[in-house]
């Protein structure tokens, strides 16, 4: 008996012979190099943990983790020495602070404008423009901080006296430039991935351009731009020219940003130009600050997860 072709197993439904689909090799290819990317990812953390981890415990052999975290007075390489990290801590947070108070309003404001205001040929100039100054080496910040930025602030400082020759103030506000395009590329993408119903709902309501950019853009791309104000964040933590070249290598527990003062990295830049001897105990101190400062961008990134998934917004 002869089965019809309409029933047979290996029949499609038009009738016609399903046959087994060729491999895909270039997706398998494609799979392995993300997989790659992303183990090769895992392992540079795990290395980074790896050498930090001996010196960093060789060093609170002899030091204290309390005495480290809540001493105010770092001299580390000077006799006698002290093992406060406090001022290291204070000029770092200080400095970002600095940076990120000019970075966001500026970082939003052009990111507000090439969403929602410019025409999609200036967008398509404005915004690799200002994604260059990303590109600028960092060390031509901070000599800029130096010797333009600070001299000018000596001269036309309207409260008092000026700042110092090395100041935290200059090496902030040159920093916030240079994350600047951090903040508003990442935020202008974030906008530009909402979609447009939400605008145009807003619209037929009545609403203006400036409510829809405030009270319905900005608050749908919440997630977006929390997650590129972190990443600024992090970026100015780890700084480390524009800080040594400006604010100076005088540790300095302060919270004015008119005096000179050292940072976390500014620190590990002038330990580790090559005049400690490797073997020594001074050399685990670098070690001890990198590991410090390796934990709070870990904890910042940690936070800017949960608060991404927290105000995720998924559209369908």
């Amino acid at each position: 008996m002869t089965v019809p072709r309409s029933a047979s197993p290996a029949a499609g439904p038009s009738g016609g012979v399903l046959r087994r689909r060729r491999p895909r090799y270039g997706e398998a290819v494609i799979r392995a190099l993300l997989l790659t990317a992303a183990l090769v990812s895992v392992a540079t953390t795990v290395g980074i943990v790896i050498s930090l981890l001996p010196p960093t415990l060789r060093f609170f052999e002899r030091v204290g983790v309390g005495e480290f975290l809540t001493g105010t007075e770092w001299s580390a390489l000077f006799n006698p020495p002290s093992y406060g990290v406090l001022p290291l801590v204070g000029a770092t947070l200080l400095i970002t602070l600095v940076a990120i108070v000019v970075a966001v309003p500026l970082g939003l404001a052009a990111a507000i404008y090439l969403s929602e205001y410019a025409h999609p040929r200036t967008r398509k100039v404005f915004k690799p423009i200002l994604e260059v100054l990303a590109g600028i080496p960092t060390v031509v910040y901070g000599f800029f901080a130096l010797a333009a930025l600070t001299p000018l602030l000596q001269d036309y400082w309207p409260f008092g006296e000026g700042p110092e020759v090395f100041n935290a103030l200059s090496a902030g506000l040159v920093m916030g430039v240079m994350i600047i395009p951090t903040v508003a590329s990442l935020s202008e993408d974030a906008m530009a991935a909402v979609p447009d119903a939400l605008r145009a709902g807003a619209y037929a309501l009545g609403s203006t351009k400036r409510i829809v950019a405030i009270r319905v853009v900005l608050p749908a791309a919440l997630s977006g731009i929390v997650a590129a104000i972190v990443l600024a964040i992090s970026r100015a933590v780890g700084e480390t020219m524009i800080v040594a070249i400006a604010s100076g290598n005088r540790p300095n527990l302060t919270w004015d940003p008119m005096q000179g003062m050292q940072t976390m990295t500014g620190y590990i830049a002038q330990a580790g130009e090559g005049d400690l001897p490797t073997a020594s105990f001074d050399y685990t101190t670098i070690f001890a600050v990198g590991g410090l400062l390796f934990l709070l961008t870990f904890v910042m990134n940690a936070v800017s997860i949960r608060l991404v998934r927290k105000y995720r917004e998924v559209y369908e």
